[in-house]
């Protein structure tokens, strides 16, 4: 019996489950999805010269990390049905069923749901793992080719984790239920969130605001006094003076406002009138403060976004750590701005129906007033977590293509040879100690394995100056060279076209993130260098930017000399390294006992003497994708898992008040609105509930991306390019209106069909 009232209630009650059937269905497809490749039936084809396996296992335990956000989810969901069948709860208790009883066939119900949703997951993640698919093998660089495969442990470890999610928030509901009175559950859809005025979010929000301006205060003028100088252009005077300045202000109104909150207090509002009107006066009040801190936090974005431009544009030399530093003004500023906004929304709307008679009582409109100031009253709170969680959201989905084009073609700049050795003196203290070796067990090993070599050079950097060879302050090394010839050899390697020097001539090598304007400094004052073989003058040609890898480069230089052949025979040889190129693809597991016998022999870094390092590009190019891949994938799932909760959130919390709204609405067919009018007020009220939120968030991550960006342009311009960037931007955009859009008209129609019963 117990079983058909299940049946007959899942399936009365399906349209209350609609939203919670395509939640956990999205859900259960993305965690199937993206954690098939993890699977030891997955077994793509993407050569021997890559370990899968690195992959998988990386996936799974970063997958199964971000799915553990599903079970907040899962319990928010499980909270709306429970509150919304509270009545019906109540009426089958005083019929005289045991709570306990109620509670199990309330776990049994969404079980069988849960169920349903977890097998329609599965055979729709047969088509996700299609795109996950054709996502790895665009990372390895191979064609993808169309296959249908349902993984059994993929399958099991789906059901295991949302079947054991279910029963723990099932049981768990199951002792709310036997806990909760008769009485509680027939007022449950009287209950309305608490009212953010009675809290104290406010007052701590402001607090730290005011904590973070003062921070901001001290660390402007501490910059200000260690690298400003009035010989400074007019743009930085403005950088220095803005982060001084705006939070100076914002503490001064800050003071200013307190003392005529206490004046007024004590010398204008006499004790016997602190009731309800005082209450609104002191309301008015913090939205007044609130406002003008408002005003200030937009203020100290503006001026702490301008550190990076500024400093790049002007090259100052306060280092990556006042950028991080501003950057987390940035963010600061920003989750405040977010807090006040969502908070003087309200009041915002409030003003302007008061201040417009005429547009108030137009139409419908004081309705729409009323439903909205009176949910956004209760529910500030809630809008602001959303705001956040969707800022974090996005500029997940928007910093990944960013980090993993930038991991890309870092990768193809410094994985540019099948076996790399170099090594560094930044140990080296005696120039008999300097390296020397040939490295000819290396040769030995490749012959024991049948690899052959196409290109193989063993060659010099050297030091211009002998007396640099002393030189170890950071930022401060000097550039090493190389001999025309050996520069040559590995043009050659490369399949780019050898290049000539004229007597006692050299030119410049750089490597790709090199800016151009620190080119064009570079060769601007370095028209001339002083060797231990005589001066030389600079080529006609004097720059080349061929991606050549960044062995070649000293310690925090990004330029090599190339010096004629007969100069290089004169000075000091600081680094011996060997490039070899080899006619076939060195497999996995070989490169992987190359790098051991390697370090077996030269451990990589001592403390004492030369450092010596190996680096094989199979080795390099499976690791890095396997880890671009992984972290591609576990920003884009955890993206939209983020966004499946607030859109969620929003549509549950909208769909749950549709029963308080019945009445009302039932009031205005009454006096005559008809049904395409409360239709459109539905899709306003919706289209602001969802709306608020979700400008607030695309506005905050703008900025946010767009000092982000800032901060890696020269990354961005080197990796990337602008235009693969914005195609990723693009998509980003369209991830986030699919979700927007699907679940605004789902909750529309179910809004407009609980209103309408």
């Amino acid at each position: 019996m117990y079983a058909k009232l299940v049946i007959r209630n899942a399936k009365r009650s399906v349209k209350e489950y609609l939203v919670y059937l395509v939640t956990m269905t999205i859900c259960v497809t993305l965690f199937y999805s993206f954690l098939s490749i993890s699977s030891k039936y997955y077994q793509p084809d993407i050569g021997m010269e890559y370990n899968f396996r690195i992959l998988g296992d990386g996936m799974k335990y970063a997958i199964c990390a971000v799915t553990l956000l599903l079970i907040f989810l899962i319990n928010y969901v499980n909270q709306y049905m429970l509150r919304s069948r509270q009545k019906e709860f109540a009426v089958q208790a005083i019929m005289g069923m045991e709570q306990k009883t109620i509670g199990m066939l309330f776990l049994a119900e969404t079980f069988v749901m849960g169920i349903t949703a977890i097998m329609l997951g599965i055979i729709l993640g047969m088509f996700g793992s299609q795109f996950i698919t054709a996502m790895v093998l665009s990372t390895y660089n191979k064609d993808y080719r169309l296959t249908w495969t349902l993984f059994p442990d993929t399958v099991l470890l789906t059901i295991g984790f949302f079947v054991l999610s279910f029963a723990v928030v099932g049981f768990f509901n199951l002792r709310v239920i036997r806990k909760i009175k008769i009485i509680d559950m027939l007022s449950a859809d009287r209950e309305n969130e608490p009212s953010l005025e009675k809290s104290r979010q406010i007052p701590v929000m402001v607090i730290l605001f005011e904590m973070l301006t003062v921070w901001m205060l001290v660390s402007g003028i501490e910059k200000k006094y260690f690298y400003f100088d009035s010989r400074m252009p007019f743009p930085v005077h403005i950088m220095f003076w803005g982060n001084i300045l705006f939070p100076a202000v914002t503490l001064l109104w800050s003071v200013i406002w307190f003392i005529r909150k206490r004046w007024s207090r004590t010398a204008v509002m006499p004790a016997k009138t602190i009731g309800s009107d005082g209450m609104h006066c002191d309301n008015r009040k913090r939205e007044t403060l609130l406002a003008g801190l408002l005003i200030c936090a937009l203020l100290h974005i503006l001026s702490a976004a301008s550190v990076p431009s500024v400093q790049n544009e002007y090259y100052l030399s306060m280092g990556t750590g006042t950028v991080n530093q501003y950057m987390m003004f940035v963010l600061g500023n920003l989750l405040f701005v977010i807090c006040a906004v969502i908070y003087l929304a309200n009041t915002v709307l409030v003003a302007w129906k008061e201040r417009s008679p005429e547009h108030r009582y137009r139409n419908q409109n004081l309705f729409f007033y009323g439903q909205i100031t009176t949910k956004l009253s209760t529910a500030n709170k809630t809008m602001t977590l959303i705001s956040v969680t969707l800022v974090t959201a996005i500029f997940l989905l928007m910093a990944a293509p960013i980090l993993i084009g930038w991991a890309n073609g870092y990768l193809e700049m410094r994985a540019k040879y099948d076996v790399q050795i170099s090594t560094g003196y930044t140990n080296v203290y005696e120039e008999e100690e300097l390296p020397r070796d040939d490295y000819g067990f290396v040769t030995d090993y490749l012959e024991q394995n049948g690899i052959t070599t196409a290109y193989d050079l063993t060659f010099n950097l050297y030091l211009p100056k002998r007396d640099d060879f002393h030189n170890r302050v950071k930022y401060d090394f000097p550039a090493v060279a190389i001999s025309l010839h050996d520069y040559n050899m590995i043009r050659e390697m490369l399949g780019y076209e050898a290049i000539s020097l004229g007597e006692n001539e050299f030119t410049t090598q750089w490597q790709s993130i090199a800016t151009e304007d620190d080119r064009d400094e570079f060769l601007w004052t370095h028209k001339e260098i002083t060797t231990d073989a005589g001066s030389l003058t600079l080529a006609e040609k004097n720059c080349y930017t061929d991606a050549m890898g960044e062995t070649l480069y000293n310690y925090y230089t990004d330029v090599l000399l190339v010096l004629p052949d007969s100069v290089c025979e004169q000075l000091l040889p600081v680094n011996r390294d060997r490039y070899i190129m080899t006619t076939d693809k060195i497999s996995y597991l070989q490169a992987q006992k190359l790098e051991e016998l390697f370090r077996s022999v030269y451990p990589e870094s001592t403390g004492i003497g030369a450092e010596y390092r190996i680096r094989t590009s199979t080795l390099q190019i499976s690791s890095t994708k396997a880890n671009m891949f992984v972290l591609q994938a576990v920003m884009l799932y955890g993206a939209v898992v983020l966004m499946v909760i607030c859109f969620t959130v929003l549509s549950l919390q909208q769909l749950l008040d549709s029963a308080h709204y019945r009445y009302r609405f039932s009031v205005l067919r009454k006096l005559g609105v008809e049904e395409k009018e409360i239709g459109h007020l539905v899709l306003q009220q919706l289209g602001v509930w969802f709306g608020l939120p979700v400008t607030v968030a695309v506005c905050v991550s703008a900025v946010i991306v767009a000092y982000y960006m800032q901060s890696v342009s020269a990354q961005i311009m080197a990796y990337i390019g602008v235009g693969a960037l914005l195609a990723q931007m693009s998509l980003t955009g369209v991830i986030l209106l699919l979700l927007l859009f699907s679940y605004f008209i789902s909750t529309w129609i179910l809004f407009k069909g609980s209103v309408s019963a």
